[in-house]
């Protein structure tokens, strides 16, 4: 899925008709990239081994109900679904105004899309069967189906529907109006971010890709493209179609780091010790994300107790990681190829923070640290050369030794690769973060007012865009759609 930033055109009323865009599966325009949108030159690829792929057959004429998810519970676009369904006893495309291509991938085009007769906006992925059918990608629609409908994380997206005909199959996701984290780099002084912003992007990314991989999910395709920027400034990753399902393996650790004394106090940069800022171990006051409940004396009494007996023996470390995970699948983007993909030695779960450490390097210089003027010339250096920092911009130690460990070329001696982000977040790049509330914390930046917002079209607007309205009309009996 690809976000990008606009002024959607909003309407409270839409055709009964389905709408429908011209399908045109030219050569060249199936070449055109995830990131075009983004005006990227990484461009995904997913040649899986047969292997990877257990079967192409598929129950393509079906409708899912998903439950609302908890941390979304409150979430105004759940009711609106269940409305639909309680009055049309299905969801299908009819239900929904198409109203800009936001942008297209490897298997499917994402639309704007409005829920008639409301104002909730829904990112629509769109899928032809057929199209899949023949190059052999049903396989990874259903993966991306499968993954998405297991969802309950704040910076991952949230499924609210699919449906499908025999022609369609429709993803009906959570929309982000402030673009990809690749447009809002280059926007940025030297097209790079500050070492506080990569600090806080990477942590909600590492929350993300520890998340699935306690579902025994490898992502394999992380890059700024496919990280999207949400209307309160932070992060959602996309697009699970070239991911990997393994089994996660639960595993507790003996904690052996050293535990303070009760009397000894935690250096901070503040001196309260209510305070939840993320960013720091005793942070200064801010409203909480989280109601905290209301103890009795007794339940005082005894919490201290336990607080006491945690800090004279050192707590276990529970370690879930799919470690066990197996492909020789040549998937991903060349830029962030890690070398055992490239080699086809086969790889695992190790692949993600290699992926992470090259998502970083960009992040704080602009660059990937491998690309070659062609992607042969990239993969080989990949694999030969060394790493290697730019002189500028300045950038600390600790943020480089992170980049360091997760550059590692062998997999097995690679940071992450056993104990997974729990390793990751010891780092003292990370130190003093709040990992538990990191999204209560102010982003380094917030889209616009008019990037977030549903824009009323003035009377030659609407004029202006009715050619292409007239595009979105279609019947019931013939659906075509420009999905490449």
């Amino acid at each position: 899925m690809v976000g990008t930033s606009f002024k959607p055109i909003s309407s409270t009323h839409c055709s009964n008709k389905s709408k429908a865009l011209l399908f045109k599966a030219d050569d060249r325009s199936r070449s055109r990239e995830k990131g075009e949108f983004s005006q990227s030159s990484k461009s995904s690829i997913g040649q899986y081994s047969s292997s990877t792929i257990t079967s192409e057959e598929s129950n393509i004429i079906s409708s899912s109900q998903i439950g609302s998810r908890p941390h979304m519970s409150k979430d105004l676009r759940w009711e609106a679904i269940r409305s639909i369904r309680k009055q049309h006893r299905i969801l299908s495309l009819k239900h929904f105004k198409l109203l800009k291509k936001l942008g297209c991938g490897d298997i499917g085009t994402v639309y704007l899309a409005e829920l008639t007769g409301t104002n909730c906006l829904f990112a629509l992925k769109v899928m032809n069967n057929e199209f899949l059918l023949s190059l052999k990608k049903i396989p990874r629609a259903q993966t991306e189906k499968e993954i998405m409908q297991m969802l309950d994380h704040p910076f991952l997206p949230t499924l609210y529907a699919y449906f499908a005909t025999e022609q369609l199959s429709c993803l009906v996701m959570e929309y982000c109006p402030g673009g990809d984290l690749h447009v809002l780099r280059q926007k940025q002084p030297g097209r790079s971010f500050s070492e506080h912003a990569v600090r806080f992007y990477g942590a909600e990314v590492l929350l993300a890709l520890e998340y699935l991989h306690m579902f025994g999910v490898v992502y394999r395709d992380l890059k700024p493209e496919n990280i999207l920027v949400r209307e309160d400034g932070h992060i959602m990753l996309t697009d699970f179609d070239l991911s990997l399902q393994s089994d996660a393996n639960p595993v507790l650790l003996k904690s052996a780091s050293p535990v303070a004394e009760p009397g000894e106090k935690m250096s901070s940069s503040c001196s309260e010790s209510s305070c939840i800022e993320p960013f720091c171990l005793n942070p200064s006051f801010q409203v909480p994300c989280f109601t905290p409940r209301l103890l009795s004396l007794a339940s005082k009494s005894r919490r201290i107790k336990s607080d006491l007996a945690t800090q004279n023996s050192p707590l276990p470390q529970l370690v879930v990681e799919p470690t066990s995970a197996r492909s020789n699948s040549f998937v991903g983007t060349h830029e962030y190829l890690a070398p055992e993909i490239i080699k086809g030695e086969g790889h695992g779960n190790a692949v993600d923070w290699w992926t992470f450490g090259i998502f970083l390097f960009e992040l704080l210089y602009g660059k990937t640290p491998f690309k070659g003027s062609e992607n042969d010339e990239t993969l080989s250096n990949v694999v030969s050369h060394s790493l290697r920092f730019p002189s500028s911009p300045m950038v600390s130690f600790h943020a480089r030794d992170l980049i360091r460990g997760l550059l590692v070329k062998g997999p097995e001696n690679r940071l992450g690769s056993a104990k997974g982000a729990a390793e990751i977040k010891q780092h003292p790049f990370f130190e003093g973060l709040n990992w538990a509330l990191i999204r209560c914390t102010i982003p380094p930046e917030m889209p616009t007012f008019c990037e977030t917002s549903i824009c009323v079209p003035t009377p030659a607007l609407q004029k202006k865009d009715s050619s292409k309205g007239n595009e979105l009309q279609g019947t019931e009996d013939h659906m075509e759609f420009d999905m490449f």
